[in-house]
This record gives structure tokens, sequence and C-alpha cells, in this order.
């Protein structure tokens, strides 16, 4: 086992024509003051009171109620996404748009000697992810998901859950976690699913609130143009779990 810390390792994958990142909050930030252009879903996500209610209040509420009563619960959603990700010993695994951390560490778990590096814009949310962080096998950085910070080819698996529809360029993101992970590396993805006979009403929503609702083929053909293989699409209610392997 080697004697680098989680931010030792990460900053081995990191661009080397990129910055020297801050480290004074446990995390390494790329991104220094917050910024002020973001949609409202984007300004709620980043403020200091959503931490400490999302993973159990907010998003257990909302995302639950978007899934349906059939869709799985928290912890029957984060099993699927790991056997989406079929992650080994030494994998090392991105966890694009983190938030508090609490699937990122689910994902450390299946690890032994691995790395998961949770990555969010966030720096509340990384406050609270560090806070609760115990794995040596677990680190964050604060940056940009639609510009990720790593050299390609650096991961063996990705995972973007309950986030992708508040990119402002959520297909620039997707190509980014494709441009990070190595051959063979897998994707796991869980996004909103547009109203079904609603038309227009999704798009009119998603301009207001700054939650895109994204079509049943939308995520999967892009991950197809984006050379992913074994693409498998599940549906549950409003939302959509997407999953591939990269050829």
């Amino acid at each position: 086992m080697s004697d680098l810390t989680a931010l030792d390792r990460i900053r081995e994958l990191l661009d080397p024509a990129l910055p020297e990142p801050s480290t004074g909050h446990g995390y390494l930030d790329l991104l220094g003051e917050e910024r002020v252009d973001a949609s409202p879903a984007q300004r709620l996500m980043r403020s200091g009171f959503l931490p400490r209610i999302y993973e159990r209040v907010w998003r257990p509420a909302l995302i639950g109620a978007m899934k349906g009563p059939l869709g799985p619960d928290t912890r029957q959603e984060v099993a699927l996404v790991r056997g989406m990700l079929a992650l080994g010993p030494a994998d090392q695994v991105l966890d694009v748009a983190c938030g508090p951390g609490n699937v990122t560490r689910a994902l450390a778990r299946d690890i032994d000697g691995g790395l998961v590096v949770g990555i969010d814009a966030s720096a509340p949310m990384l406050a609270r992810a560090v806070r609760d962080t115990r794995s040596g096998s677990v680190g964050y950085v604060r940056a940009d998901a639609v510009d990720l910070p790593f050299r390609p080819a650096s991961f063996d698996a990705v995972c973007c859950l309950a986030a992708l529809y508040l990119f402002a360029r959520p297909f620039d993101a997707l190509a980014e976690m494709a441009r990070v992970l190595r051959p063979g590396g897998r994707i796991a993805v869980m996004t909103t699913r547009r109203l079904p006979l609603a038309g227009p009403l999704n798009d009119v929503a998603g301009a207001l609130s700054g939650v895109r609702m994204f079509g049943d083929h939308e995520v999967t053909d892009a991950l197809a143009r984006l050379g992913f293989s074994g693409v498998r699409h599940r549906v549950y209610g409003l939302t959509q779990f997407v999953s591939g392997r990269l050829t």
C-alpha cells in the first residue's frame, strides 16, 4: 500500500498544465471564488443550507418522488450503480458532482488499494464530504464537471448521479467523462427523464428551474457516439439509469 495520501494520489492524475490547487479546506480547490452565473438549481446546490439536509431529506424526497413507487430507494440505487461499475480491488473511480460524498464513500467499499475521487463545484458540499469521510482511499476536488482537470485515461470507472440535468453543457460533460476513462472503463449515469405527453412543458420547466429533462434516447445515443458499447437503459418514473463500457 502506498504511503501517499488520497490528495497526493489525486495530484498525480491532474493535468500538469493546471495551476497549483489550494488544499486549505481538505480538498483540492481549482475554482477559488464561488461563481455567481449559476441557475437557480445550481445556486441551491452551492448554498450552505442544502448539504445539511441533502442526503437524509432532500434527495430521498425529491429524487424518490421522481423515481416513483416502483423505483429503487437510495440504498438500492447505490447497489444498482455499484453493479453497473463492476469495480475491482485496485480501480481508480471518479464520482462527478459528488455532493456531500455519500456515493463516493459507498464506492470505496469495493476497492482495496484503489482510489475514489469525488468532484464538485460546491464548496459547502465538499466541506461536508470531507467532514464525513474517514477512508484513506477517498479524496475530493473542487472543479468544473464540464472541464475535468484530469489527464486522459486516468480512471477505470466514472459515475454521475442526479446531476447531469444541472449542467449547462451536459453532453460536453459526458465527453469529458469518456476522455478521462481508460479503454474498457465503465460509466453509470442517473438523470432526469422527460415527462411523457408533456411536450414543451418539459422545456419551459427546465428553462425556469435550470433542470433539464432528457429524452429516453438522448443519453444512450450520446454514449454510443462517444464509443461506449453494451449501453443499457433503465427507466423509473421521471428518472433514467444509463451504463456502458468504453471500447
